[in-house]
Formats: structure tokens, sequence, C-alpha cells
């Protein structure tokens, strides 16, 4: 059993606390701050037990300098002060004597976000690759390490395994109960057991995709990812986003799970000028495809309104624009009748869930998308290994 947070004396010690604030954003804006939200009762506990406080988080992914201004925490740190009604001191800088003099004038109790880890990744990647002279350079400014980021536990990163390494360590409330529940009820999961893709990218879930399809009972595929399984099954997709180089993978795939792989029977698309609903064998040359149609809102439900375990990671469609919401919030809505266990995960499904008022209606709002999913195949997470054992 992994220590956490209570397992240690705070008073007057340097806290690094591994927060997820990789929040949705849009124009420079938070669309959701769940994932702030649930870090809260970890940040007060250390603040009331009189810790200094370091945050650290990262947010989307740097690769050119364009990105650097896109994904900066500043609005996240505004938004943390106006949630725990308290200053948050933010240093716009990942190294060097700024951040080294705000941390070193920390009084008990304050609380300093540093800005995103990711920004190491600009020059070799040294955030994404665990450094091991950045997990170093940062676990100096701390005397005891917690880790409550679940979304990166997934992840062998310098700001949790590389900071772990070099300190007494722990993990937060959030993670805590994120391990405990997921534990808990996807060991041995009551079946039917229906897990629902939705996203961008088959490249995101080959491993869930291989190491899941043999252990449940059905998989409902919707989403961009959808137009790379159904392009490997010949069917027209006119201009719809989908992955070349998984074509062969997604074929196999299907080859092997027929029985088990559902995907869209229509969708709605961009023709032109026009926003048309149609069957996937009716696209044509030019239609980009955005969401699911009403018939396979239909087939999923099917399969969804008697499941026992449902695991839904992802859109159905591009939910943030209200012409392509229809998809995602009917699911959402099939899945809010359901009595049974219904789980989400991953920052754009949650937000989405939050967005039609769903939250409370799902049995599990997961702020770990990647990090579910493994848990799911039976993988240990780095991020959650590298944490000190509790001694009895």
């Amino acid at each position: 059993m992994k220590k956490t947070i209570r397992d240690f004396d705070l008073q007057g010690k340097r806290l690094i606390i591994r927060v997820d604030f990789n929040v949705p954003m849009k124009d420079g804006k938070i669309i959701d701050d769940t994932r702030i939200e649930k870090a809260l009762p970890t940040i007060l506990y250390a603040k009331e037990h009189g810790a200094k406080i370091l945050l650290m988080s990262h947010l989307g992914r740097i690769k050119t300098k364009e990105d650097l201004e896109k994904n900066t925490l500043y609005p996240v740190a505004k938004r943390l002060e106006e949630l725990i009604k308290t200053p948050v001191l933010f240093v716009s800088e990942t190294r060097g004597s700024v951040l080294e003099h705000a941390v070193s004038s920390l009084n008990d109790g304050d609380i300093c976000l540093m800005e995103n880890t990711r920004f190491e990744d600009l020059d070799g990647k040294k955030e994404s690759q665990n450094d091991e002279e950045l997990g170093k350079y940062w676990a100096s400014f701390g005397d005891l390490f917690i880790n409550d980021a679940f979304g990166t536990a997934h992840r062998s990163h310098a700001s949790n395994v590389g900071i772990a390494r070099h300190l007494p360590s722990g993990i937060g409330f959030l993670m805590e109960e994120e391990l405990k529940y997921l534990d808990e009820n996807l060991k041995q999961p009551e079946k039917p057991y229906v897990v629902l893709l939705g996203g961008a990218k088959v490249s995101d879930k080959i491993g869930l995709l291989s190491n899941l399809l043999p252990k449940v009972d059905f998989c409902l595929i919707g989403g961009a990812m959808a137009y790379t399984f159904l392009k490997a099954e010949g069917l027209p997709i006119g201009k719809s986003l989908f992955e070349e180089e998984k074509l062969t993978f997604c074929k196999e795939l299907l080859e092997k799970y027929k029985e088990k792989i559902i995907l869209p029977t229509d969708h709605l698309v961009q023709r032109k000028e026009e926003i048309v609903s149609c069957f996937l064998t009716d696209t044509k040359e030019e239609d980009i495809g955005y969401d699911i149609g009403k018939r396979t809102v239909k087939v999923f439900q099917m399969y969804l309104k008697d499941a026992k375990t449902i695991v839904w990671n992802g859109p159905m469609g591009m939910y943030e624009d209200p012409k392509f919401a229809s998809g995602t919030k009917e699911i959402g809505e099939i899945l809010s009748e359901n009595p049974h266990t219904k789980i989400v995960c991953g920052g754009d499904c949650v937000a989405a869930v939050t967005m039609f008022d769903l939250e409370k209606k799902m049995t599990h709002i997961s702020t770990g998308g990647g990090a579910a999913l493994e848990l799911l195949e039976g993988k240990e997470l780095p991020g959650v290994a590298a944490i000190d054992e509790k001694t009895y």
C-alpha cells in the first residue's frame, strides 16, 4: 500500500504536489475546470497543515514555440485563486533564478504554481522522457513529494517519477480515490461489460484495444477514430479524418473481433455549406464527418441499456460545436438512465458530460483517460509505482 499525504508531517515543509491541471482550453479560456476542483482537497489539506506548496502540472503538448503561448498555466492559476479564495503565486518559468527565489520565499501555507512542465519538452522532451537531471533539479525545490495527478500516472515523466526518485513521497486524495474505485470495480467487472470509445486517434488507444477486446463483451466505437475502422472496412468516409498508418491494425482487429466491435452506421457530415445526416454508404467524396447519427445512437443504445459495467472514453463527435453535439449528448443521456456501473474517463469526455449536466448521473468521473484505461489493461502505472510504500 502506498503512502499518502496523511503519513507526513507537513508543517514548515517544502511540499511539491504534482497535480493534473491539463484542462480543456479554447481561445485561452478554460472549458471545464473539473480537474482543478478535484485537486482542491489535497491542496487545501497541505495548506491547512502548514506546508509551503509548489504545484506542478502539464497542459497540452509542446512541439513548437507557438505552443508555449496557448498552453500557459496562467489561466489555471487565476481559476485556482477563485476556487480557493486565496492568492496563488504564478511563476512563468520552469527553471532558473526567478523560480528558485519564488520557492525559497514561500511562507507556511503559501501556494505557488510553476509554469507548464512540458515547456521543457521544447528542447529534447526533457519532461516527457523523464530527464534525470531535470527530475533531480525539480526535486531540489522540495522536502516531500505528493503525486495527485492520476491523469499522468501512466507516464514516466520528470515531474512525477523523476522527482519521486529523490524525495520521500506519497499520493494525494484524488489519486487515492481513483485507484481505490477503479481497482474495486474493474478487476472483475460485472457483465455485460461494454466499453465505449471515441475521440480522435486510434493510435492513442492501440494498447487499450489490443488488451481490452478479449475481456469485454462489446466495444462501441464513435468519434473521429471510428473513421479509420470504417475505412479499413472499405466504407466511404469522404474527407473525414483517419489514420492511414493504422488501417492494417484496424483491419486485423475487425477480422479477429467482428462480433465485438460495433461501428457507426450513419453520421452527421459537413457537405459544402450544408450539414447533412446520411448512412455511411451514402457518404459523398466531399463530406467530412463530425458526429454519429441518430441510427447509430439507437444501435449503441441496444448494447448500453442492458450493460452492467460501462466504461466511456472519448466523445462521439465534435461536441464543442452545438451543430455536432447531439451524438455525445444522447449517448450521455442513455448512460444516465442505466442503473449500473458507469465510468467516464478522459478530459474531453468528462468535459462533455459536465457540459450536458450529466456528471451527477454517472457512477464515477475519472480525471485520467490514459491512466484509467491502462489500469483496465492490467498495467502498472509508473507514476504510482515510483511512490514510497507504507511500512508497518
